[in-house]
């Protein structure tokens, strides 16, 4: 004797169903990537009404950036280990270890396929990549203050030179990543960082007007 269709079983109130649907989501885009996934499929993933998910994100769209904004937060920890250079290689290393796994594959697939031309997907990508510059800063602020950086440097100029190397092996030339790549990555953004590339031009203008400055008696 049937006892009709299976309904989503609760599971709870608040966090905890942000997590769920988040979690649901993320698994929605493994499995079936942007362009298949739905609404009805996460809620039915997430053991949640669909109703539930609507009154939290209007769309399918806002539904994902949240997702993507969230899961990069958690898996990228900000570290301080007490030295800018293991603290710049435990964040690359982060980053390879996320982005070569299924889910940051999924991530990546969503942030830089068709569906970046969502204006709401590529709103997302700014702002998830905006949060975690701002979330490192205190590695290059701290690093600065113990002397092992010049003054007045860029931390999210650093930090776009520590992610660019990872990011053109994923995205453009298929090569390996991996803590080799991560390492490799950490010492060219030191290079720059120690000779001074990402400190503001207005500095390095002012240098260059009092070498260029006729001596006067």
């Amino acid at each position: 004797m049937s006892s009709g269709p299976l309904r989503p079983q609760p599971v709870g109130r608040g966090e905890k169903v942000r997590a769920a649907v988040h979690a649901a989501t993320l698994a929605e885009l493994v499995d079936r990537g942007y362009a298949a996934l739905t609404v009805d499929n996460v809620a039915q993933r997430a053991g949640v009404h669909k109703t539930t998910v609507y009154r939290r994100w209007k769309d399918r769209e806002s539904l994902v950036v949240d997702a993507l904004a969230d899961r990069a937060a958690m898996d990228v920890p900000i570290p301080d280990t007490g030295a800018v250079e293991t603290d710049l290689h435990a964040l690359a290393c982060s980053l390879v270890r996320m982005m070569t796994g299924s889910i940051g594959q999924a991530v990546l697939a969503a942030m830089f396929s068709g569906a970046a031309h969502v204006p709401e997907i590529a709103d997302a990508r700014r702002h998830i990549f905006d949060d975690r510059f701002r979330r490192a800063e205190p590695v290059v602020t701290r690093a600065v203050e113990r002397g092992e950086l010049p003054g007045g440097t860029d931390p999210a100029e650093l930090l776009r030179a520590l992610a660019a190397p990872i990011y053109f092996r994923l995205l453009i030339t298929a090569e390996p990543v991996d803590e080799v790549a991560a390492g490799q990555a950490v010492r060219i953004a030191l290079a720059a960082a120690r000779a001074g590339a990402f400190r503001p031009p207005l500095e390095h203008g002012r240098t260059s007007e009092v070498a260029e400055r006729p001596l006067s008696l």
